[in-house]
């Protein structure tokens, strides 16, 4: 299980990491772009912190320039993996509040899932904004990531 949550994570770095080189060559990035990639960025970081029970630095909506994303990516990727290496109970609960205050617990596993999952829906809703503004766009489906 490990082994298969790290791929999913290399997935996810390769995927932002796409999406961050491709925003540092536009002149100007789609505000909803702008918007959706930050919150990928900020629910990542909570997750993580809600994971290892400490503060979190964002909020789930708050916006950051394209100059900080890389940093904040890498950042995120490291903690997770740290997070996974280091896991000896990948069905461990944990407690935590979220954004609204409301207490919630969840196995580690399903946490670390929903970072994946959450980050590939906005990322598909990112392409299809991108599409909708008739900028370039491009596949990040993990089949394609896989060949």
């Amino acid at each position: 299980m490990k082994g298969f949550l790290h791929q999913l994570f290399d997935y996810n770095f390769y995927c932002n990491k796409k999406l961050i080189e491709h925003f540092n060559q536009m002149e100007h990035v789609p505000e909803q772009c702008m918007v959706l990639f930050s919150h990928i960025l900020n629910a990542h970081h909570i997750w993580n912190s809600r994971i290892l029970q400490k503060p979190a630095k964002y909020k789930v909506w708050d916006q950051h320039d394209v100059s900080v994303w890389e940093d904040m990516h890498y950042e995120n990727q490291r903690t997770t993996f740290e997070i996974v290496t280091n896991a000896e109970d990948l069905n461990l609960r944990i407690d935590y509040e979220n954004s609204e205050g409301r207490s919630y617990g969840n196995e580690l596993k399903d946490m670390l899932f929903h970072v994946i999952n959450h980050a590939t829906h906005h990322r598909g809703q990112i392409l299809a904004e991108l599409r909708t503004n008739g900028l370039e766009s491009f596949p990040l489906d993990y089949i394609f990531y896989k060949r």
